[in-house]
C-alpha cells in the first residue's frame, strides 16, 4: 500500500498560481523601474506638444472672432478635415488643439502599444518571461503589469496635457474632453495590443498588427470625417479608435461619454487576450511564423542583405505612407494662398520654417520638416533591430560565420540612414508633383526635393543617436525615441513656445535650411553631418569592445 505524501507549500502555492495574477505586483515595479527615463520623456514630449502648440495658437488668435475669420474657412477644406479631423469649433480653444487632437491620440495609442508590446511579446522572445515565469508567477500577471504599466502612460500624457490646457486659461471642460479623446485611443489600443501580442508569435510581428491596426483606423476615420455628416460613410468614424477621438469633439460638443469606448474595447482586447493566452504555449502564438525558403538567394549572403531583407516590410509600408502624405500636402497647396491674407498666420509659419519665399514655400517648408521626424522614427526604428537580433539570438548565429561585428553594426546602420534619404526623396518628388498640378504658386519639383533632402542631417543625428546607444549601452537603445520627442517638439516648436534660444539650438531640427524659398547653408549641414558620423563611429566602437547582449 502506498502513502500519500502531502504537497509542500511551495508546490501548493505553484499550483494556485498557474493561470493567476501572483506577482503582478513585483512585475509592475520591475516595468516602472525599466521605463523611469522612457515613460517620463514620452509623457513629457506629448504634454509639450499639446500644450506648445496651444500656447502658439491662441497668442496668434486671442478670441473667437479673430479665430473664425483668420483659419475658419482653410480648415474647411475636406483635405485638412481628413488630415487632423473635424473642426468642432470656430472657436480660439478649438482651433487651439485642432493638429493636436488628432497627432496626438494617434501618438498616445502608439505609447500605449509600445509599452504592452515591450513587456510582453518581447520579454518572451528575448526569454526572460520564461526565466520569470519559473518563480511564483501567475500566467496572467506578465500581461497585467504591462496592460497597467501602458493604461497609467496613456492616463498620464492625456491627464496632464487636459491640465496643461486648463493652465492656459482655455475651457476647463473642454480641456477635459480633450484629454478624454486621447485617453479614448490610448486605452483601445492597450486592448489591442494586449490581444496582438497573444496572435503574433514574434515581436515584429506584434507590431507589424498593432501598427497596422492604427493605420486602419486612421484610414476609416479619414474617409468617415472627409464626407458630410447626412453621408452613410460618416458613421465610419465611429468604427475607428481614432474616429471616437474626434468624435468627442473638445471644445465644441465636448462628448465626455465617448471614453466609455475606450474602456470597453480595452476591457474586450484584455479579455481576448487573456482567453488567447490561456490556450497558447509560451513563446508561440496563434499567427505562426511564415517559414522561409529552404535556399536563401543571393540577396542574403551578406549582413546588409538580411538587413535589407528583414527590412522590406518596413520600407515598403513606410513608402506608401509618403505617397500618400505627399499627395495630401500637395493637393491642400490649392488652398494655402488663403492663409496669405492674415498676418498672423503667416507670424507663424515664418517662426516655425523661417520667412523665405511665399505663403506656398513657408507652407512646404514647414511640413517637410514635420515629416522629418516621422522619417527619423523609422531609422531609430531600423538601427534598435540590431539590439533585438542580438537579444533574439539571430546576431549570435551570424557572428558565427565569417561576418565581422563592424559589418554586421554597418549594415543596420546603412540601412537606418538610407531609409530616410529614400522616403524624403519620395516625399520631395510627390509633393513637387502634386502642387504645381493644385495651382500654379506651389514650388517646383527641384526645390521641393532639395527641401526635403536638407532635413537629412538632422535626421541622420537621431539615428545616429540611436546607433551610439546601441553599440554602447543597447539596454539604454530604447531611450532614442524620448530623445527625438524631445528634439522635435524643440526644435520645430520651441520658436512659437519663447523658448530660450539655447534649448532651441539643442535640437538637429533646429538647424535645418529654410527651403524651399531660402538658400542652402552649408556649415549647418556638415556640422550636423559631422555630428552623425561621429555618434555612428563612438557606436562602433563602444560596439566591438562591449560583450554580447
Amino acid at each position: 500500500m502506498t502513502a500519500a505524501t502531502a504537497p509542500t507549500p511551495a508546490a501548493s502555492l505553484r499550483r494556485r498560481s498557474i493561470g493567476g495574477l501572483e506577482g503582478t505586483g513585483e512585475l509592475l515595479r520591475l516595468a516602472f523601474r525599466r521605463d523611469r527615463v522612457l515613460l517620463p520623456a514620452s509623457v513629457l514630449g506629448l504634454v509639450l506638444l499639446s500644450v506648445g502648440s496651444a500656447q502658439a495658437t491662441l497668442a496668434l488668435y486671442p478670441d473667437d472672432a479673430s479665430a473664425a475669420a483668420g483659419l475658419g474657412g482653410v480648415l474647411a477644406n475636406p483635405g485638412v478635415v481628413a488630415l487632423y479631423g473635424p473642426v468642432s469649433a470656430h472657436t480660439a480653444d478649438a482651433l487651439a488643439v485642432l493638429k493636436t487632437v488628432m497627432m496626438g491620440a494617434f501618438l498616445t495609442a502608439v505609447l500605449g502599444l509600445v509599452v504592452v508590446r515591450r513587456h510582453t511579446r518581447t520579454e518572451e522572445d528575448e526569454g526572460r518571461l520564461e526565466l520569470v515565469g519559473a518563480g511564483v508567477v501567475g500566467r496572467r500577471a506578465p500581461l497585467a503589469a504591462a496592460v497597467a504599466v501602458g493604461v497609467v502612460a496613456v492616463l498620464l500624457a492625456s491627464g496632464i496635457s487636459a491640465a496643461g490646457l486648463v493652465g492656459l486659461g482655455m475651457d476647463a471642460r473642454g480641456s477635459v474632453a480633450f484629454g478624454v479623446a486621447w485617453l479614448t485611443a490610448g486605452l483601445a489600443s492597450v486592448g489591442m495590443t494586449a490581444l496582438a501580442v497573444q496572435l503574433a508569435s514574434t515581436t515584429r510581428g506584434a507590431a507589424g498588427l498593432g501598427f497596422g491596426f492604427l493605420g486602419a483606423a486612421y484610414a476609416v476615420r479619414a474617409v468617415g470625417d472627409s464626407v458630410p455628416a447626412d453621408d452613410a460613410l460618416h458613421a465610419l468614424g465611429w468604427l475607428s479608435p481614432l474616429g471616437w477621438a474626434g468624435r468627442v469633439e473638445a471644445f465644441g460638443a465636448d462628448r465626455l461619454w465617448v471614453l466609455a469606448l475606450g474602456v470597453v474595447a480595452l476591457a474586450v482586447g484584455v479579455a481576448a487576450g487573456v482567453a488567447v493566452l490561456d490556450r497558447r504555449d509560451l513563446g508561440a502564438g496563434i499567427i505562426p511564423a511564415r517559414g522561409g525558403p529552404e535556399r536563401g538567394g543571393r540577396l542574403l549572403s551578406g549582413a546588409l542583405g538580411l538587413v535589407v531583407r528583414q527590412a522590406r516590410g518596413t520600407v515598403i509600408g513606410w513608402t506608401v505612407g509618403m505617397l500618400v502624405g505627399g499627395v495630401v500636402v500637395g493637393g491642400l497647396l490649392a488652398s494655402v494662398a488663403d492663409l496669405a491674407n492674415d498676418p498672423a498666420v503667416r507670424d507663424m509659419l515664418d517662426r516655425l520654417a523661417g520667412s523665405a519665399g511665399g505663403v506656398e514655400d513657408v507652407y512646404v517648408a514647414t511640413e517637410v520638416r514635420f515629416v522629418a521626424a516621422a522619417v527619423a522614427a523609422a531609422g531609430v526604428a531600423l538601427v534598435l533591430r540590431l539590439v533585438a537580433a542580438e537579444r533574439r539570438g539571430l546576431g549570435e548565429l551570424v557572428l558565427a560565420t565569417p561576418t565581422s561585428r563592424t559589418r554586421w553594426y554597418a549594415a543596420h546602420v546603412a540601412v537606418a540612414l538610407g531609409l530616410p534619404a529614400l522616403l524624403m526623396a519620395v516625399l520631395g518628388t510627390t509633393v513637387g508633383i502634386v502642387g504645381p498640378a493644385a495651382t500654379p504658386d506651389a514650388p517646383a519639383l527641384g526645390p521641393v526635393l532639395g527641401a526635403s533632402l536638407a532635413t537629412l542631417p538632422a535626421v541622420w543625428v537621431v539615428v545616429g543617436m540611436a546607433a551610439l546607444l546601441a553599440g554602447a549601452v543597447p539596454r539604454f537603445a530604447p531611450l532614442t525615441w524620448g530623445v527625438l520627442l524631445v528634439a522635435f517638439v524643440v526644435g520645430e516648436l520651441g520658436p512659437t513656445m519663447d523658448l530660450p534660444s539655447w534649448v532651441v539650438d539643442a535640437s538637429p531640427f533646429a538647424h535645418v535650411s529654410q527651403l524651399p524659398g531660402g538658400s542652402f547653408e552649408a556649415v549647418p549641414a556638415l556640422v550636423l553631418l559631422a555630428v552623425a558620423a561621429a555618434l555612428v563611429l563612438a557606436g562602433r566602437a563602444a560596439y566591438l569592445r562591449r560583450d554580447a547582449v
